[in-house]
């Protein structure tokens, strides 16, 4: 399964997500999506499960729930936007995590792009797809999920075509 993984677009449909996203079989969003349009493009290459972020303040992304657990095979994705640090999730996260025992939780909000295994769980922020802040990349990922097995591949967006922001990390779980 190759999951579409996209965070804090913040109203930009990046011109580099087409390329990134094809072939996928779901795009998880983990909030500040900020204008309704973006999920809608996004759709055009694959279902689409999004998390409300703080800035989605838009009557239409109201409806938006604050977390999302996703069956991805065998594995279980808990889709949140401000997980805080992974280390110490903030209370609303900690207890969807301790409850719901995802093996992989996708967040975002810092805008920094990354992937890590803390106590056998799966960690991924794709980072920002939207427009520049910071010093930190535009980025967004892909999730590849075989059995208990996951691949995560970020992708820096500032070029004609996605590159690789280091090497995939890869674990079984």
């Amino acid at each position: 399964m190759r999951i579409g993984l996209v965070s804090d677009s913040h109203g930009l449909l990046d011109a580099a997500l087409p390329r990134l996203l094809a072939r996928c079989d779901l795009i998880l969003h983990a909030g500040d999506v900020v204008k309704p349009e973006v999920l809608a493009a996004l759709a055009a290459f694959a279902p689409v499960t999004a998390v409300r972020g703080n800035n989605d303040a838009a009557p239409a992304l109201a409806r938006l729930p604050e977390a999302a657990l996703v069956p991805l095979g065998l594995l279980t994705a808990l889709v949140v936007h401000d997980l805080g640090a992974r280390e110490r999730p903030k209370p609303p996260a900690a207890g969807l995590i301790a409850r719901r025992r995802p093996e992989i939780v996708v967040h975002g909000h810092s805008h920094r792009p990354g992937a890590a295994v803390i106590e056998g769980r799966l960690f991924v922020t794709p980072g920002s797809s939207g427009p520049r802040r910071f010093s930190l990349p535009r980025a967004a990922g892909i999730l590849h999920v075989r059995g208990r097995r996951a691949r995560v591949e970020l992708f820096d967006l500032a070029g004609p075509r996605p590159a690789p922001l280091g090497p995939p990390l890869e674990v079984t779980l």
